[in-house]
């Protein structure tokens, strides 16, 4: 039977462009043409803009997520990272690892005090909680190797999102009205998000970000991790006793990997490898699931959550034993997506009953040598090209820290290390 291709996400196509101001979100949407979902309508409607330019996939996804820095600040960013995964019309596949990483001046015990006890929030709030960006080199590299249109044609939309301001919703206001607290606590500079008293239809306008992302416009890379933009979020780490430093910036680099590849039925599944944990829990469960009739038991059925549940509960106590970032530890990826080893994990699946947790615990074999804080896009251009990309601040807001003079929140992706 012919197989067909599936990315993260169920790609949703957005058949008009959502240009108007003030914007309405839309669920569904069907298209001939080109398929383009993300978390916010007017990143869509850039996304579907720069498709009917003659854009493709990557040119369309890295628009949309300069445009998200803008729109979408509790996740969509200038100051965190995020994954890409690529498939071509002719069936190649590449994958990209832009994730935050951390400062060298970082050390093990950072977030213990002299007992040796977790100091609480130093990890996720404040200025300590914060990696080095990748976003910006990520989409950077993302179009370098399969973009076609100019460059600054992709992020004069953001340019202009944020120089012109866009009306916020009531959800979106309550968001940030919400979030003030923490926003007065950590931060060193006024910003754009600081006011208590934001409600739906304000106009959020980010100057000091149209800036930044004017320097990336005209200069590139250089253009975040030197010059000016560097100088302020050096700046801003030395007065909140951050670490991340200059030659941290100067020394970021994303890194391309090799998709994870599986079988699932009809099916062909293209997902992320480690560092990201996603596409190898994703397979194992599919896997471990594959052999019961799940079309049988009905959505949402007692038996088809109980199932869900158990296989979700297996693959992350290996997740949480045996992931880790490639660069720095031997991730067992051939026992990991075993089919034996996975069918083996099921036999103390019991239908009736939950397995207790204390015996559950990671699988076992030989090693072989060998939340709405993040979002989502997915697109596929006319010519049949497929791009999933995700990024992240890891919380809502990051560390909860914007760059003072550029704008943009820093993530709080040490918590990861802690």
């Amino acid at each position: 039977m012919k197989k067909h291709l599936v990315f993260l996400l169920v790609f949703c196509c957005f058949g008009q462009l959502f240009a108007q101001l003030p914007y309405e979100a839309h669920k569904t949407a069907r298209g001939n043409q080109g398929m383009v979902v993300t978390p916010h309508p007017l990143t869509s409607a850039v996304g579907l803009q720069v498709l009917q330019q003659g854009g493709n996939a990557v040119d369309a996804i890295v628009a949309i997520q300069l445009a998200m820095a803008v729109v979408y600040p509790r996740a969509g960013n200038l100051g965190g990272g995020g994954f890409l995964v690529y498939r071509a019309a002719n069936g190649a596949t590449d994958a990209l690892d832009f994730r935050e990483r951390a400062p060298m001046a970082a050390y093990r015990d950072m977030y213990l005090d002299e007992q040796g006890a977790v100091i609480d929030r130093l990890s996720q709030d404040g200025h300590l909680a914060a990696g080095v960006p990748g976003t910006v080199a990520g989409l950077l590299a993302a179009h370098k190797k399969y973009g076609r249109l100019d460059f600054r044609r992709l992020i004069d939309p953001a340019i202009q999102l944020a120089k012109n301001g866009f009306p916020i919703s009531a959800s979106e206001a309550g968001r940030l009205n919400g979030f003030q607290e923490a926003f007065k606590k950590n931060n060193t500079t006024p910003n754009a998000f600081i006011n208590s008293h934001w409600k739906e239809g304000d106009l959020l306008v980010q100057p000091d970000l149209a800036r930044v992302l004017t320097r990336i416009r005209d200069k590139g890379h250089d253009g975040f991790y030197q010059g000016q933009t560097a100088r302020l979020i050096v700046a801003e780490m030395k007065r909140g006793k951050g670490l991340i430093t200059r030659e941290d910036l100067e020394a970021y680099f994303p890194v391309w990997r090799k998709p994870i590849h599986a079988n699932y039925k009809n099916y062909r599944v293209i997902s992320m490898p480690p560092s990201s944990s996603g596409g190898v829990a994703l397979i194992q469960m599919l896997t471990m699931v594959e052999p019961y009739p799940l079309a049988e038991y009905g959505m949402h059925s007692a038996k088809a959550v109980h199932l869900m549940a158990e296989v979700s509960r297996r693959a992350y106590a290996d997740r949480a034993t045996y992931m880790g970032d490639m660069d720095y530890y031997a991730v067992p990826l051939d026992s990991l997506l075993d089919a034996g080893y996975l069918h083996k994990r099921m036999e103390s699946f019991e239908p009736q009953k939950a397995t207790r947790s204390e015996a559950l615990g990671a699988g076992k074999f030989t090693l072989n040598k060998e939340s709405f804080e993040t979002e989502h896009t997915s697109v596929v251009d006319a010519e049949g090209n497929a791009a999933a990309l995700t990024t992240t601040l890891n919380s809502n807001y990051g560390c909860k820290v914007v760059v003072g003079g550029a704008g943009f929140f820093l993530n709080n992706e040490m918590d990861d290390f802690s």
